[in-house]
């Protein structure tokens, strides 16, 4: 657990604070973090406050849910003043902001905000005392007084019903913020005596992802997806009925991933996985790391649930998931979706992400992945309701927050308009597959099919070779490789450069028969022992991944063909394209002899289909 801060904090409030602050703000505005989860959505409408002088933001931590990795972090990283929570009961402040329900958030000083963290208000809660898991992403024991609605008739719905918004049988918050008038409707069926605090606001996060999506290409080239490239994410909220949960028979995702690796070829699909945060911090990034780290060598990439998890979504082209938030926006994002887990007990009936999960199409465990994937992409279409029910003000959420925010703390709006922040692109993450791959190729003409994954079907039709990363953590893998593949910089002077390295690969390993150094995006230095060295360089429109030019050569010169002449044009077929192949001989560049090391030449085998093959 990170530690949050015990000292009280005498600037820019607290005991004497008037003769230490540059500015006097006339109000304050306190934002009060549960968990990493609740504090994204609070993220999302700090913005709505900047520019005005008149305000003084805080941070507070009520300490009150189980999810704590991280939140030290968070606090540190947005950079305003952070209140022990035990002060911040005693600060008197113009408007608390919250997205959860934990703490003692009805003895604060001051006006009272709620706003959602997820699609709505969706989960149906254990009643108290029942001895279960956390409710929700930070909640509470109701606090005395407080009732069951309906007589018991049902479980309460978080966020809506008495339990969470009565204390002492009155309500504690002043505004509860609703992205859809279906919500109110349902707070007044189930807490009438709250109701009249809620407004429509609309969902800053889904806002945010609409304004985004003109930059869907930059998202995807950030991690790495290439042209022609179907992007699957994976999604899972945190219970252990959601896709990465163990819950009895739904435990899908440690038999899903390596069909993934094994269904879908590496060049004509990238995978990427979002995490619910109560996963992530949860278990640590590092045992996430740990428990992934299979999938992550061939090639699954881990999104930043707080920062990036939009930006993934919105560069999909399928997303496998279960019944939370993120399936919920996907689809309303009109993304095509399929459910791995899609149990609703968790869920109240009349949410609209219950009729959802009702109705979306599951992820057959027994039939072909790719099939499945194939088939969801290219059938798609949008679910009605979806997109309306997430928010029935789509674009105008910054400006009916801003209203609202204001007119609680009795203070006259800003002229500017109001303003969100765009979604920030993230750091660019191409995929480093060190795990064996079996490289399946068919030359017809000029041109060489090459598909590459980490299983193939035993009546696969070509040639099969074992293309294997000098990193690779099977170092057995090594000894039986076909071809043997790593990135660098021309010249790396630990690595003696592409023409060193080859010649240093194909002498420590004799039973390899090609080495590919990647130099850049579009080139790589190949070597083959009978016919030395080769720079295969992608033409005008290629966009594959460079090691597979290596496997493209190889393929060619096995067929019988003859070694291509300087300049001659192969034309390599993956990943959905055809990619344009310039072969350049490098005459006069074997260096074995200089770096010490016997000549590499022998003949060019054909593939070792026995030993590709999988077991």
């Amino acid at each position: 657990m990170e530690p949050t801060p015990s000292a009280p904090v005498r600037v820019p409030v607290g005991e004497g604070s008037r003769q230490w602050v540059s500015r006097q703000a006339p109000r304050r505005v306190l934002v009060v973090v549960h968990n990493v989860t609740s504090a994204g959505r609070l993220l999302d409408v700090l913005p709505l406050f900047h520019d005005d002088f008149r305000v003084q933001l805080l941070l507070t931590s009520t300490g009150s849910s189980a999810f704590q990795g991280g939140v030290g972090r968070l606090l540190e990283d947005v950079g305003l003043p952070v209140l022990p929570w035990e002060q911040a009961l005693r600060t008197r402040v113009d408007l608390a902001l919250s997205s959860s329900f934990g703490g003692q958030l009805w003895s604060l000083e001051g006006k009272l905000c709620v706003l959602s963290h997820g699609v709505g208000y969706t989960k149906k809660l254990p009643k108290p005392g029942a001895g279960s898991r956390e409710p929700g992403a930070g909640s509470r024991e109701p606090g005395a007084g407080s009732r069951e609605p309906g007589a018991g008739s049902r479980e309460p719905t978080f966020g809506l019903s008495a339990e969470w918004l009565l204390h002492d049988g009155k309500p504690f918050v002043d505004g509860l913020v609703f992205s859809h008038p279906e919500q109110q409707e349902r707070l007044w069926r189930l807490c009438p005596e709250a109701a009249p605090a809620g407004f429509l606001g609309g969902d800053p996060c889904f806002d945010r992802m609409l304004a985004a999506r003109p930059h869907r290409e930059r998202f995807r080239r950030a991690l790495g997806v290439r042209a022609g490239q179907r992007l699957v994410v994976l999604n899972s909220t945190w219970n252990p009925e959601g896709l990465f949960g163990d819950g009895g028979s739904q435990d899908v995702l440690p038999s899903l991933l390596p069909r993934l690796a094994a269904e879908l070829p590496a060049d004509d699909y990238r995978l990427a996985a979002v995490l619910h945060p109560n996963i992530w911090y949860g278990h640590g990034p590092g045992q996430i790391r740990a428990w992934l780290n299979e999938a992550c060598r061939g090639g699954l990439a881990l999104i930043d649930p707080v920062r990036h998890w939009r930006q993934a979504l919105l560069a999909a082209d399928v997303v496998i998931g279960d019944f939370g938030s993120v399936s919920y926006y996907a689809s309303a994002l009109d993304i095509p979706v399929l459910l791995a887990s899609s149990d609703e007990d968790r869920l109240d009936p009349e949410a609209p992400l219950a009729e959802f999960v009702r109705r979306a199409p599951r992820l057959d465990p027994g039939a072909s992945v790719r099939g499945q994937v194939e088939d969801a992409i290219e059938r798609h279409r949008a679910l009605p309701g979806s997109a309306e029910f997430v928010t029935s003000h789509p674009g105008a959420s910054a400006a009916l927050l801003r209203r609202n925010f204001y007119a609680l703390m009795e203070l006259p709006e800003p002229a500017a308009p109001a303003l969100l922040e765009p979604l920030p692109l993230p750091p660019y993450d191409p995929p480093l597959r060190t795990a064996p791959l079996k490289v399946l190729t068919r030359v017809r003409g000029t041109g060489i099919t090459v598909e590459r994954s980490a299983g193939l079907p035993y009546d696969a039709d070509g040639d099969v070779h074992l293309a294997v990363h000098e990193d690779t953590r099977d170092q057995g893998a090594l000894e039986i490789a076909d071809l043997i593949v790593r990135e660098g910089e021309a010249a790396d002077p630990r690595l003696g450069g592409p023409d060193v390295w080859t010649a240093e690969v194909l002498h420590r390993y004799p039973q390899c028969a090609v080495a590919g150094y990647v130099t850049g995006p579009h080139t790589c230095t190949v070597r083959l022992r009978d016919h030395g060295v080769f720079e295969v360089a992608a033409g005008r429109g290629a966009d594959a991944d460079p090691a597979a030019y290596a496997s493209a050569l190889y393929a060619w010169l096995s067929a019988g063909n003859a070694v291509p002449a300087d300049g001659m044009t192969l034309r390599m077929r993956a990943g959905g394209g055809s990619h344009p192949l310039r072969v350049r001989p490098l005459a006069g560049r074997s260096r074995s002899a200089a770096a010490g090391l016997p000549d590499t030449a022998g003949a060019v085998r054909r593939p070792r289909e026995a030993d590709a093959r999988p077991r």
